[in-house]
C-alpha cells in the first residue's frame, strides 16, 4: 500500500495524529492541582479543594485574573493603575484556616474583609480611624501585626494625600481594607507578588497552597467581548454586571468629547484612554441583570486605547500547570472569571498536554448575563466549546474547534440536574471522549436555583481524580454512580 495512504487511513483511525493541537500521549509530570477560578463563587469550593489535596499530598495553585475593574477596584485602578486586585484578596483571606480557638485569625479575616461605609465622608473618617489605631477592628490582632499592617495603610494614605488634585480625589466609598493594603504593599514594594507573598503570610495560608494571579504585572489589563451581532462590550464590569442595568453598556466609544473632558481629570489613566475604562464603578448590581442581546464569541485583552493585544501568562502559571496532573475549571463567570486566564500566552499549551490526565469543569448551577441569553441559554457543551477555543486562541490557532479537539482541553464534566440548570447531554458528551457526572444540589432559600453539595462534589472529584492509598497508588478509583 502507499504509504501516504497508509497515513492517511491511520489519521481517519486516530483523529489527533499529525494535529498540533491535539496531545499525544505523554508521561505523567507532576501531581498538583490547578484550579481556574475568580473570586466569590469559588470562594464557596475552597473547603472541597482543601480536602482533595490533603487526601492527594499535593499541591494547589488557584489561578486568579486581574482584570476587574468593578468595586472598589475601580477606584483603586483609577487613583494608582495596577491590576485589579479584589479576587486575589478575596481568595487569600478565604485561605485563612479555621480555627475557633484563635480569635487573631477570625479578626484578621474580619479585618480584610472589611468594607467602609457606603457615603464617601463617613467612609474617609472610618478610614482615618483605621490608618491610627483607633478601630475596633484592631482589637484582637497582636500588636506586631497591627503595626505591620498599619505600615502599608499609613505608607497608602500618604499616597492618597499627595496624589490628591482639585480634578480628582479618592472616593473611599465602600472601599475594601484588603484591597487597600494589598495596593499600599504593591506600590510600596514595587511587586504585586510580594504584596500577595506578604498578604498570604499574615493569613497564614498552608505552604502547600498558593494564590497566582494570571499575569505578574504592576500595570492595568482591560478585557472586551465581542458578541455575535459585531458589537463589542469594553470592560470587565460592563461585561458580567454594568452599573446601569442595559443590554450593551459600554460599546468602545471614543468620542471626543468625552475623552477630552476625563484628560482634564489627573490620575494614573494615560491621555486618550477610553472613557468607558475611566469611569468609577463603585456601585453595581450582581442581581437582575438585563440579558445580552446575543451570545458573547470571544474575549480578548485590551490597552488602553481599546486596540486588542495578546499578553504571555504569569510563569507561575506556567510551572504551576507543568507540575500538575489535574485542572480544575471551577464555578464562577465563564467570560470574566475563567477565560481571562486561559487566553494568555503559553496556558493553552500547558493545558493541552497529556501529562495532566485530569481536565475537569464544575459547570455553573444556572445561566448567567454571559451565558445567554435566556432565549439561547449555555448548554454543558457550549460552556467546554468556549474553554477550548480560548485554549486554542491562546496558542495562535484561529481555526473553528473542531469535536476532536474538545477533550484535548475538557476530559471530565461535574455538574447538577434540576430547573435552571445548563442542559447536559450525556450521550454526546461520551461521543466526545467527555465523561459527565452529576451530583447532589442543595436549593437556594428564596432562589429557583440550586448549589453543590460539598460532600457529594468532594465524592466526584475524589472518584475523578482517585485518592492515594496506603501503598501509594493513584490509580484507584473511588466509586460514584456517573449518570
Amino acid at each position: 500500500m502507499d504509504p501516504s495512504r497508509e497515513l492517511q487511513n491511520l489519521q481517519l483511525r486516530l483523529p489527533g495524529l499529525g494535529d498540533p493541537r491535539i496531545p499525544s500521549p505523554g508521561p505523567m509530570k507532576g501531581d498538583g492541582i490547578v484550579v481556574f477560578s475568580g473570586g466569590s463563587a469559588a470562594n464557596n469550593l475552597v473547603d472541597v479543594f482543601k480536602i482533595v489535596t490533603e487526601t492527594n499530598q499535593c499541591a494547589l495553585s488557584y489561578v486568579i485574573p486581574i482584570s476587574d475593574n468593578g468595586g472598589s477596584s475601580s477606584e483603586l485602578i483609577r487613583v494608582f493603575g495596577g491590576p485589579g486586585i479584589g479576587d486575589v484578596r478575596s481568595r487569600l483571606v478565604r485561605l485563612i484556616p479555621e480555627n475557633g480557638d484563635d480569635p487573631e485569625k477570625s479578626a484578621i479575616r474580619a479585618f480584610f474583609n472589611y468594607r467602609l461605609p457606603t457615603d464617601s465622608d463617613a467612609a474617609r473618617h472610618e478610614w482615618l480611624d483605621i490608618v491610627e489605631a483607633r478601630h475596633p477592628l484592631w482589637d484582637d490582632i497582636s500588636s506586631e501585626k497591627k503595626e505591620l499592617i498599619r505600615s502599608f495603610l499609613n505608607s497608602l494614605n500618604f499616597e492618597i494625600v499627595k496624589r490628591a488634585r482639585p480634578s480628582s480625589t479618592f472616593n473611599f466609598s465602600h472601599a475594601s481594607i484588603g484591597n487597600m493594603f494589598l495596593t499600599g504593599a504593591r506600590l510600596f514594594c514595587g511587586s504585586f507578588e510580594s504584596a500577595i507573598y506578604l498578604l498570604s503570610s499574615i493569613c497564614r495560608v498552608p505552604n502547600n497552597v498558593s494564590v497566582v494571579p494570571a499575569i505578574n504585572t504592576n500595570f492595568t489589563h482591560h478585557i472586551s467581548a465581542g458578541l455575535m451581532n459585531g458589537t463589542a462590550i469594553v470592560g470587565q464590569n460592563a461585561i458580567s454586571h454594568p452599573s446601569a442595568p442595559t443590554a450593551v453598556p459600554g460599546a468602545a466609544s471614543s468620542d471626543s468629547g468625552d475623552i477630552d473632558e476625563h484628560d482634564s481629570i489627573e490620575d494614573a489613566n494615560l491621555p486618550g484612554s477610553l472613557p468607558t475604562l475611566r469611569k468609577p464603578n463603585i456601585s453595581f448590581s450582581k442581581a437582575a441583570e438585563e440579558d445580552l442581546p446575543t451570545r458573547i464569541e470571544r474575549l480578548w485583552y485590551i490597552n488602553p486605547y481599546g486596540q486588542e493585544i495578546r499578553l504571555n501568562a504569569n510563569p507561575k502559571v506556567i510551572d504551576a500547570l507543568d507540575s500538575a496532573h489535574c485542572v480544575i475549571y471551577s464555578i464562577g463567570s465563564l467570560y470574566t472569571s475563567i477565560i481571562p486566564s486561559l487566553i494568555l500566552r503559553g496556558v493553552g499549551e500547558a493545558i493541552a498536554s497529556s501529562s495532566i490526565r485530569y481536565k475537569i469543569l464544575i459547570l455553573n448551577s444556572t445561566i448567567d448575563r454571559e451565558t445567554g441569553p435566556s432565549t439561547n441559554p449555555y448548554s454543558a457543551k457550549d460552556f467546554i466549546t468556549a474553554i477550548a477555543k480560548a485554549c486554542s486562541e491562546s496558542r495562535g490557532f484561529i481555526d473553528p474547534i473542531s469535536r476532536n479537539e474538545l477533550k484535548a482541553y475538557v476530559t471530565h464534566l461535574i455538574h447538577l440536574s434540576g430547573p435552571n440548570t445548563p442542559k447536559v447531554d450525556k450521550e454526546e458528551l461520551a461521543s466526545l471522549g467527555i465523561e459527565s457526572i452529576r451530583v447532589y444540589g442543595r436549593p437556594v432559600y428564596g432562589r429557583k436555583v440550586q448549589k453543590y453539595d460539598e460532600k457529594a462534589l468532594l465524592q466526584a472529584l475524589e472518584a475523578t481524580i482517585g485518592r492515594i492509598d496506603p501503598k501509594g497508588d493513584r490509580s484507584r478509583r473511588n466509586t460514584l454512580e456517573h449518570f
